[in-house]
């Protein structure tokens, strides 16, 4: 089966549909776009730079993507061409080549080993830990899944059904890093020429609602915090001045506490950190006067490359939750979450009138999606701007014509 065998199949689906084959035009010349339209996999409508517009199907055979015009948009409706590309997918599925049928399973691997596949060529992109936490969901909710079917023969019903089987297992934030496991192998498989493009079934499925941490320190309870942390980083106790830097440097920076925990020396380059490994890929983190000074009055060990060592262990300080919880009730913050400090960092700078793109190069964010869910502000910054914009539109109004 070959691209001339689904030409005629259009041929013959138009005919159903008391549409004469030979006005279908297939156009020649460069592509300029191609907009999918959804309601089929592989339906789309394919626009032209002479601005003749034309609808088109495309079909996996043989372990090669093959693109059929069904006919313009002047001549034929959506839905008579959704017909007729129903049609022709379901053609190209169930169509009577057995030598078709060998080349597509060889050319698309079934799901366990294309999940091989996957995590050889992209599992390397990952920093550590988000390669530790996906080999862990891997290990729990992927492997085994979707037994006997190809890669390209995933479908909605399928991903719906592993996805409700997978929040009977799964608590709901983890289930939905799962899914997103998932939809980036099956983006993937796309990309590589396992899939027709834009067939994700992914993308109808539902996540789990997430609940939303919207907590910030307010200017008063940054005072109480930093009034615990000067004390701390005098204190005779050396853990005790090392997490105090640390939070501090957290809260200066906007930095997660990994990030900041696993700074090399090497790493500080002046105004200016080299974050190795971070969520979303080395980046630079700038430093302002204050996280300058702070860096510089932390001690140094002969041979030691970690900013945060712990000298009594003889070890890299990885956590200090206790240390933090006795900080919190010494300055009244009770429910703070450590992370809650980047969460300070973003959404006092938004009330600074900080833009969203400024905001999110400061936390490494890659979308502004991202950014946005930090830049909450307090009811008093709303209502100075409510009052400043009604107090504008009061004096243009009372201006005179």
């Amino acid at each position: 089966m070959n691209t001339r065998t689904l030409n005629e199949v259009v041929d013959d689906a138009l005919a159903e549909i008391g549409f004469d084959s030979a006005r279908r035009r297939r156009p020649t010349g460069r592509q300029r776009s191609t907009e999918w339209l959804g309601s089929e996999a592989g339906f789309g409508l394919r626009h032209y730079p002479n601005g003749r517009s034309v609808y088109i199907v495309q079909a996996r055979m043989g372990g090669r993507n093959r693109t059929v015009t069904i006919g313009s948009d002047a001549l034929l409706t959506k839905a008579q061409a959704a017909k007729v590309a129903r049609l022709v997918l379901a053609h190209a599925r169930v169509g009577g080549d057995p030598a078709s049928t060998k080349q597509r399973v060889k050319g698309a691997p079934l799901f366990h080993d294309f999940l091989d596949e996957f995590w050889d060529k992209w599992s390397g992109r990952w920093a550590a830990k988000t390669l530790s936490v996906n080999t862990y969901y891997r290990r729990l909710y992927l492997d085994g899944c979707f037994p006997g079917l190809g890669i390209d023969e995933i479908g909605e019903g399928h991903v719906t059904e592993w996805f409700a089987r997978l929040n009977d297992e799964a608590p709901p934030g983890a289930a939905n890093m799962v899914l997103g496991i998932l939809n980036l192998m099956l983006n993937k498989a796309e990309d590589w020429g396992y899939r027709l493009d834009h067939t994700n079934p992914c993308r109808v499925v539902r996540r789990n609602k997430r609940k939303k941490f919207e907590r910030y320190l307010s200017i008063k309870e940054l005072r109480r915090l930093g009034g615990v942390l000067a004390d701390w980083r005098q204190s005779d106790d050396a853990m005790q001045r090392l997490t105090a830097s640390a939070t501090t440097l957290l809260l200066l920076t906007g930095c997660r506490r990994g990030e900041i925990l696993a700074l090399h020396w090497g790493d500080i380059k002046g105004r200016r950190i080299k974050l190795r490994q971070a969520k979303t890929g080395p980046r630079t983190v700038w430093l302002g006067a204050e996280a300058q000074a702070l860096l510089q009055d932390l001690p140094r060990h002969e041979g030691i490359e970690w900013v945060f060592w712990n000298p009594g262990a003889q070890k890299p300080i990885r956590a200090y939750d206790a240390h933090w919880r006795l900080m919190q009730d010494q300055a009244g913050l009770s429910g703070v979450r450590l992370h809650d400090l980047r969460h300070t960092f973003a959404s006092h700078a938004a009330m600074n009138k900080e833009a969203l793109p400024m905001i999110g190069k400061l936390l490494g964010h890659r979308q502004i999606q991202s950014t946005s869910r930090y830049a909450h502000l307090d009811d008093g910054h709303i209502f100075e701007a409510a009052e400043a914009v009604g107090a504008a539109v009061e004096r243009m109004m009372s201006l005179d014509p």
